[in-house]
């Protein structure tokens, strides 16, 4: 990127493209650079690293206020990076923004989360990548996450990052005067005990709402669950490898050769 130049920057989300979330990330990016958002046309939440293979996608433009906003893809979070990557971006942005997410994505939340998946593509394609999330699925307040957000692009576009790296940030749902700080955590242990719930629809056929409660595993500020709960913004560094490293040695001694 010619230093001179205003970074380009890719709005993404898994809340789909009328989430508010996304248009204060985009609002917010646009300070700082140049914005093309690509969002799915519908909410689709919880498809981690999904993708759409044996369906069309189709690419729509999406108006605010009769103002172009961005594109639409009917699909998941990934596959708006990859429609936007290979169809609608004439060259790879220089940043990668998902969310802003509703609720956390913390500890094994990340697992499920579109808004880390599509982050994490950006890594795959060698774009550095950022994913935001605000701890709360009501009375959302996203105005410090938006400038925080903007805090962070700036640094991470002056500092970079690793290779397969990104961050995934979760903010408090709080004024700007009640963050008690920013830490850099681990993704923790903590998980939901989940429940689905039956029902019967008009013919008395049962359906069945997945709820459930997130239960606290880990005690301590390096963790991410632990942290935001403390009303402190956390800043996690995923990697798009999966790897147990540590259990290497241990399965090299189980000698399956014999």
């Amino acid at each position: 990127m010619n230093t001179r130049e205003k970074p380009h920057i890719l709005v993404c989300n898994d809340d789909g493209i009328e989430g508010e979330g996304l248009h204060v990330l985009a609002a917010s990016m646009k300070k700082i650079g140049r914005v093309t958002v690509v969002a799915p046309a519908e909410p689709h939440s919880g498809m981690s690293h999904a993708m759409t293979l044996g369906v069309p996608l189709r690419i729509k433009k999406f108006l605010k206020n009769n103002r172009f906003f961005g594109y639409t893809v009917s699909g998941t979070p990934v596959d708006c990076i990859k429609v936007a990557l290979s169809h609608i971006l004439p060259s790879k942005p220089d940043l990668i923004v998902s969310g802003i997410n509703y609720g956390s994505n913390t500890a094994t939340n990340t697992l499920y989360s579109g808004t880390v998946g599509a982050a994490l593509e950006g890594a795959i394609q060698g774009i550095t990548s950022l994913a935001f999330s605000l701890t709360t699925y009501e009375h959302a307040d996203f105005t410090y996450a938006g400038i925080f957000a903007r805090k962070l692009a700036r640094k991470v576009l002056a500092e970079g990052l690793p290779p397969d790296t990104i961050l995934s940030v979760n903010i408090p749902n709080v004024p700007e005067s009640q963050i008690a700080g920013i830490v850099i955590t681990e993704q923790g242990r903590s998980r939901w005990e989940e429940d689905a719930i039956e029902r019967n629809d008009m013919f008395n056929n049962p359906y069945y709402w997945l709820s459930g409660t997130l239960l606290l595993l880990d005690e301590h500020m390096r963790k991410d669950e632990f942290a935001v709960r403390q009303n402190y913004v956390a800043i996690t560094p995923l990697s798009c490898d999966l790897t147990n490293h540590g259990c290497i040695g241990q399965l090299e001694q189980w000698n399956l050769q014999k």
